[in-house]
């Protein structure tokens, strides 16, 4: 089932999630229906509270990437393509333990945020622990732009979007344009629910 995707405005995106455990009510069920949303919306990644759950949760699928379906494919390794072919989970109650490297510059956007793309610094290696699917444990060591995508989702888990992370003149001259995304004044090929539609 496609969900709609929570718009940047609604409060829901800047709360931290909580916990999850394995009793949680179908959860394999809202994973499924995850990775249909963010197929349907042509995403790489997506976090529950992006649908309005404020759970620690989030899937990746980066293998349009690696197939070389990505308006950016010519900024990946072959290395990383490699790597991205397989890089479909979905991370339950995830930590960052450790984060490391010198901090890189790459366009980010958000299935929240359409039509907004702007570089974000980040570094470039990360080590995660996390629930699998079938709460199984396990501890990752992601680097290069899978590292890249799971901060971006970790961060939604966290109540922080892309954009609180530009400069402040960035985020001033972006206003305009998120408050128009907040009600919804845009065109988006994929379903979406604006916290401020109708209001002036």
């Amino acid at each position: 089932m496609i969900l709609p995707i929570v718009a940047y405005g609604d409060p829901i995106l800047k709360e931290v999630a909580q916990e999850i455990d394995a009793s949680y009510p179908e959860l394999n069920v809202l994973i499924e229906n995850m990775f249909e949303t963010m197929y349907e919306a042509s995403g790489v990644g997506l976090a529950a509270p992006q649908i309005g759950l404020g759970i620690r949760l989030f899937i990746v699928d980066a293998t349009r990437i690696a197939d070389g379906d990505d308006d950016d494919d010519d900024e990946y390794t072959d290395e990383e393509r490699a790597m991205l072919k397989t890089f479909k989970k979905a991370f339950i109650n995830p930590i960052i333990i450790e984060e490391e490297g010198r901090e890189w510059h790459f366009e980010e956007g958000c299935l929240s945020i359409p039509h907004i793309r702007e570089d974000v610094f980040r570094k470039p290696k990360v080590v995660i622990e996390y629930y699998d699917e079938n709460f199984e444990l396990k501890e990752e060591v992601l680097d290069g732009i899978a590292a890249r995508i799971v901060q971006h989702e970790y961060d939604h888990l966290e109540g922080v979007l892309f954009t609180d992370k530009l400069n402040p003149l960035k985020r001033r001259l972006l206003r305009k344009r998120l408050a128009d995304i907040s009600r919804g004044n845009l065109d988006v090929g994929y379903k979406m629910k604006f916290p401020l539609k109708g209001k002036k």
